[in-house]
């Protein structure tokens, strides 16, 4: 896997809470922002994957049991 370059514009508070997160982690400011780009990818494809397969009823009745959590009547589509 080959990488490239990625240069960000960032104003110095931004920046200076990114590196202290870094610090507080043992982590380069390169190092930390990646993860959280890497870990916010796999958030987001990780949700898709359960909208679909709540879609496709994969997981048992989660419209009932969103009902009875919250009250409100479940969409039956």
């Amino acid at each position: 896997m080959g990488s490239r370059v990625l240069s960000l514009r960032l104003d110095d508070e931004l920046l200076e809470r990114i590196r202290q997160h870094a610090a507080k982690r043992g982590m380069s400011v390169q190092d930390y922002v990646v993860r959280t780009l890497v870990r916010e990818d796999f958030d987001e494809r990780f949700q898709s994957s359960v909208d679909a397969t709540e879609r496709l009823g994969g997981w048992g009745d989660t419209a009932a049991e969103a009902e009875a959590a919250d009250g409100s009547p479940a969409a039956h589509g």
